[in-house]
């Protein structure tokens, strides 16, 4: 299944992948997870040996949700999929960096970032399992976590759309300098997933590029329950 999952990210159409982020700033890919999969994901929401920590995110006024973040060592798949991510991201952060005349930041195999990461007492995974049901929303943030954080995260729906559950888009919202913010609402079907920023974004303008930042969300569930799966390249603090 680890290898399976690895050949599928890599069979991606990355140059694709990489003009839409260049873009638009994400990047909406198709199924990769299959149902089988993503049934495991939400049956191990109910489990507790995975897991650091459960976050109400009512109780920090977060939005109206639960969500868990994996422990070290991570699920084969979880670790299969932050690597093989990471590797073909790392190429968009890197060029990303060159778009404001900085050189190559981030390594191009996952345990080497991390290892930047422990140097700035950042050790704690950050890949997570989300759960809404309905009347629930995560309010619109952004994934920090520490003085390091890699530029991309990837999110996917576990469940499916119009049967699991409806409402629940995921919100992307761009802060454009001296400018109105834009807002993208993208829909997920089950076993796909969104690459976006973590932070910001380069835009070209006519003096070069500037960055427009970026903060994410998801929508009010309307009904039903909706599971999602998140990875996220950096450790936490």
């Amino acid at each position: 299944m680890v290898q399976d999952i690895r050949t599928r990210v890599v069979n991606l159409n990355w140059k694709l992948i990489q003009n839409e982020l260049d873009e638009q700033g994400f990047a909406k890919l198709p199924v990769i997870l299959t149902k089988e999969e993503c049934e495991h994901f939400i049956e191990l929401y109910c489990q507790e040996d995975p897991f650091r920590t459960t976050i109400n995110m009512k109780r920090y006024r977060f939005g109206s949700g639960e969500y868990k973040y994996f422990s070290y060592p991570l699920p084969e798949i979880i670790q299969s999929l932050r690597e093989s991510f990471y590797f073909e991201m790392a190429k968009t952060a890197n060029r990303w960096l060159g778009y404001f005349k900085k050189s190559k930041q981030f390594p191009d195999h996952l345990q080497d970032f991390l290892n930047i990461c422990e140097k700035y007492d950042q050790t704690r995974p950050t890949p997570l399992l989300l759960k809404y049901e309905t009347g629930g929303f995560n309010c619109l943030h952004q994934d920090l976590y520490g003085d390091v954080f890699f530029p991309f995260q990837v999110v996917f729906v576990l469940n499916q759309r119009d049967h699991d559950f409806c409402g629940g888009e995921s919100l992307l919202v761009e802060q454009i300098p001296r400018a109105q913010s834009r807002g993208h609402v993208i829909t997920l079907e089950q076993g796909s997933a969104l690459i976006f920023p973590t932070n910001h974004r380069p835009v070209l303008g006519k003096k070069g590029y500037y960055k427009n930042t970026v903060r994410h969300g998801v929508s009010t569930v309307t009904s039903g329950e909706r599971y999602g799966l998140g990875i996220i390249f950096h450790d936490s603090k």
